[in-house]
Parts: C-alpha cells; structure tokens; sequence
C-alpha cells in the first residue's frame, strides 16, 4: 500500500478561489492544514508549506479535480517534483456520519490515496498534445452542434420554398449548392415576408458554409496531432482522426492503464456477468469513459459496414444464435485490445526520444 512507502501524504480539496490542504503521517494522523488561493502566489506558499511541514523526502500529493479547479496546482505540484495523484470526490458512503466541509475533504482525500496500492497510483492525464487534442474535440462537439442546428433550419426554410427549393432540401448541400444559394437574389417585386425569407436563407448558407469549413479545418488539426502521436493509428480500419483523437485522450500516457484488461474496463466494453440458472452469458458495460466508448462503437460500427473479415465475423457468430447487441459487445472489446496494443507501442516509441 501506499502508506508503507511514503513519509506524508498531502490531500487537497480544490475550490473556484481557494484549496483546502492537510499533510498527514502515513498512518492518517494529521500533521498541520493551510487554506491557499488558486493562483501562482498560493501555489508558492503551498510548496514551501509542504516542505517546512514534511517528516521525510517521500511525498504524495492527492489532489480532487486535476482537470478542472485543480488543474493549475497540480501542474505547480509536478514541476516541483513532488508526485501528484488525482482523488475522486468522495462518496456519499464515505461522508456518513463525518458531516461535510473543506477540512473533511481534505482529509478524505488523504485517507483515499494511502489506501491507494503503490504500483497502481491514479496519476492525472498528460498536458501537452494530448491536451490540445482536449481542447479540439471539445471545439468539435460544439461546431458538430451549431452546424447540425443550422443546417436543419436551412433545410426547413427550403422546403417552405418553390419546388426547386425544396429538391434542394432533399439532396446534399454541397460547396456548390451552398454557393449558388448565397448568391441568389432577392425578388424585386418581394413582399416582406418573402424579404426576411431571403435574408435569413443566405444567413443560414453563410453559417452553414462557414461551419463546415470549420469542421474540416478541425479535423485536419486532430490528424496532424494524432499522427505525431500515435504514427499508423488512423492507418487502422475505421480509426478516424476523431476516434484516434478520444483514444489517445482517454489513454493519456503508457502506464496510465496497466493492461487491455484495465483500458477496456475504462472504455465500458468489458464483458460483464449476466447469468442466471442455466443462463450463462454476459451483458454489455454501462459504465466507464462514456466518450471513448462511443469511440470504440463508431469503429466497430464503421468495420461491421465495411471489412469483409468483420462481416464474416458477425456472420459466423449469427449463425452461433448470438444477437447483434451481443456480436457489437465482442467486437468492441476486440477493438479496445487492438487501440491498447497499438498506442502502448505507437506512444512510448515516439516519447522515447523525447524522454531521452
């Protein structure tokens, strides 16, 4: 256990504007707790705290929300030296009885690590590129949503239209579609309604036009990131730049996951117990990073379309009396095993002469 390595564990409950903090003997006693700010200054205080306070040169720092209110100490903590732990917020279980407050926190998220094992430490997702490739799916869902929203009204304003209009509705809006409806003009005899019809129309366009063109630009930055990432990812059948892109974000780093076992158990495609009597079978997993799990379908999705060996697959287990939900569950978790093997190789290989 974590306790019979280290000489402190430092817990911190992360807030907007202040974090809570308590430094504690491996056996849970604590030592002394300070209340800093979430900024450079706190940060400051806090490693010269931690140093003035600590019994001994082994020290963990478990820090609640390293992605969000926590993310700026954490990386403060790393450059430091010290080693940082992401603590999940406590369960409602643990507060039983205990009552709820920042000191309380704090503590539980002492309690939390020293009863994490050694060798299995939650470390926090890697910065850097993966990070970018964060904020790039993140910009991709809301360009995704804005540009389903308006290419819907335009649709729905070109059915209200003539009969060209609402062929178009019904076809592609391509580059060269959307070109020509910017430029059609309007009627000169128009009345206002007619006017306010022709002016959002070209509005739509514009935004419709403008959005894909976005989306595009954002995909391209998501291959040229993952390529350098993980090189031959997308090389894989049905491994876009979008799935790649949640793949290594959800995998951060080799040694995150310590097995496929481990990764699929993350991505909710591990095979879970669903017997009973005479029934033996399994179910799919519910659970998990919900992203890379809708990841893993699309590419499951995309193979059971496309690759002859998938559909010959999907084929013979049919005939076995298995269902489709049951044949996408295989699958799936055939899939993460590959994506595992494949950036534990890929991803050490090109950190390797960074790390060097």
């Amino acid at each position: 256990m974590l306790a019979e390595v280290v000489d402190a564990v430092v817990g911190v409950d992360t807030h907007r504007d202040t974090h809570e903090v308590e430094i504690a003997h491996p056996t849970g006693t604590p030592i002394a707790t300070i209340t800093i700010s979430n900024d450079s200054a706190g940060f400051a205080e806090l490693l010269g705290w931690i140093f003035d306070h600590a019994p001994g040169p082994r020290l963990v720092v478990s820090i609640e929300g390293t992605r969000s209110y926590g993310v700026g100490l954490a990386r403060a903590v790393a450059d430091a030296g010290l080693m940082v732990i992401e603590c999940e917020q406590p369960h409602r279980k643990a507060r039983r009885g205990k009552g709820k407050s920042d000191p309380i926190d704090a503590h539980l998220a002492v309690l939390s690590a020293l009863r994490c094992d050694a060798d299995r430490l939650p470390t926090p997702r890697a910065d850097g590129d993966r990070e970018a490739l964060r904020i790039l799916l993140g910009a991709r869902h809301d360009l995704t949503t804005a540009h389903t929203a308006q290419t819907n009204r335009l649709r729905a304003l070109l059915l209200g239209g003539d009969d060209t209009d609402r062929q178009t509705a019904r076809g592609a809006l391509s580059d060269t579609v959307l070109a020509a409806l910017v430029r059609r003009r309007s009627p000169r005899d128009a009345d206002r309604a007619q006017a306010v019809r022709h002016g959002e129309l070209r509005r739509l366009t514009v935004a419709v036009r403008e959005g894909g063109r976005a989306l595009k630009a954002n995909r391209a930055q998501l291959a040229a990131i993952v390529d350098d990432l993980a090189p031959g990812l997308t090389d894989r059948r049905g491994v876009g730049p979008v799935s790649a892109a949640q793949a290594i974000i959800s995998f951060s780093h080799p040694g995150r996951c310590r097995s496929d076992a481990a990764f699929a158990a993350l991505a909710g495609t591990n095979p879970l117990e669903a017997s009973s009597g005479r029934t033996t079978r399994h179910r799919l997993n519910r659970g998990g990073d919900r992203a890379l799990n809708r990841a893993v379908h699309t590419i499951a999705l995309t193979r059971m379309r496309c690759c002859e060996r998938t559909r010959a697959y999907v084929a013979r287990r049919t005939a076995q009396g298995k269902s489709s939900r049951e044949i996408r569950r295989c699958l799936k978790r055939y899939i993460t095993r590959e994506l595992y093997r494949a950036l534990t190789t890929t991803m050490t290989t090109a950190m390797s002469p960074a790390d060097a």
